[in-house]
């Protein structure tokens, strides 16, 4: 009974973390080529920073084989595009302006975000 009552706490410990404590990583593209891997059932670094005015570049690796994966959406600059397996892919993106911009999996489990500033 002790030990049912350690794990459902541990448990309880990791979905708090995941959901309010995990702060994902960070990036600033830059000059720099800025890579997003997709593994894991993350995008890594999940949030990046860029500067308005500008069309951007970003470049996504998948691999991870999940199906999910395969697809990358942007909603409110209506891109949708597949991510080829092991194979680098460029999604340009138009000068945007300030604001934040999500960009997820089709059925929103791998998500990230686009700060513009």
């Amino acid at each position: 009974m002790l030990l049912i009552n350690i794990a459902g706490l541990a448990l309880i410990a990791l979905i708090v973390w995941w959901f309010w404590l995990y702060k994902p990583k960070e990036a600033e593209l830059g000059e720099n080529d800025l890579v997003i891997t997709v593994e894991n059932g993350t995008y890594s670094p999940s949030r990046i920073k860029v500067s308005t005015g500008e069309p951007v570049e970003i470049k996504f690796i998948r691999k991870d084989q999940s199906p999910c994966s395969e697809t990358l959406l942007i909603p409110e600059l209506q891109i949708s595009d597949t991510l080829p397996l092991n194979k680098l892919k460029t999604i340009q993106l138009p000068a945007l302006a300030a604001g934040e911009y999500a960009f997820h999996c089709q059925m929103q489990m791998y998500r990230g975000q686009i700060t513009v500033k």
